[in-house]
C-alpha cells in the first residue's frame, strides 16, 4: 500500500522512512522485446533466446533502460501524495544496474525517503531511492534515486 503525503511538511518530515515494497510483477519476453522495437535496441542479449541461453546470463536480460524506466511504474504504487497542486519529475540521481534480470524473473520496487528540501514557490523537491528487487537475488537490478519536485495546495 502506498504511503500518504498531503503536505511540504509531511514530505520534509519522511526523509529517512522506509516506503516499503510494491507487488511483484513479471519481467516478460514480450515487454523485453517492446521495449527494443520502442528504443531499435535488438541486441542478441534482449531479444535473441536461442543465442542469449549461450551468453553470459543464460537467458535473454532486460535492457538496463527498461528496468530503469520501470520506477515510473513503481513510484506511484509507493508513494501518494493528497492536496498536490502539481508534480513533475525532475530527473535522477545515481542509477546503477548490480544485477541482470532475465526474462521471466519476478520484480519489485522497494522505496526510501533519500531527501526532501523546500524549493522556492511553496514545493518541495524529494529524492526517493527505487530499488528494483529481483526475486532470489542478493543484487537489485537497478537502483536509482528519483527527484520529483511537488506543490500542494
Amino acid at each position: 500500500m502506498a504511503r500518504t503525503f498531503d503536505s511540504v511538511a509531511a514530505v520534509t518530515a519522511a526523509v529517512g522512512a522506509d516506503l516499503g515494497h510494491t507487488e511483484w510483477t513479471t519481467m516478460t519476453q514480450q515487454r523485453i522485446d517492446g521495449f527494443a522495437d520502442a528504443t531499435d535496441d535488438h541486441q542478441w542479449i534482449h531479444v535473441d533466446a536461442e543465442r542469449a541461453a549461450q551468453g553470459p546470463f543464460g537467458a535473454c536480460v532486460a535492457h538496463g533502460y527498461l528496468t530503469l524506466g520501470l520506477a515510473n511504474k513503481f513510484l506511484p504504487e509507493l508513494v501518494h501524495y493528497e492536496h498536490l497542486k502539481m508534480g513533475v519529475n525532475y530527473g535522477c540521481e545515481k542509477v546503477r544496474f548490480p544485477a541482470p534480470v532475465k526474462a521471466g524473473a519476478r520484480i519489485r520496487g522497494r522505496g526510501e525517503v533519500v531527501a526532501a528540501e523546500p524549493v522556492k514557490g511553496d514545493g518541495v523537491q524529494v529524492t526517493v531511492r527505487i530499488s528494483v528487487e529481483i526475486e532470489g537475488s542478493d543484487k537489485p537490478g537497478c537502483v536509482v534515486d528519483t527527484i520529483s519536485r511537488l506543490y500542494f495546495d
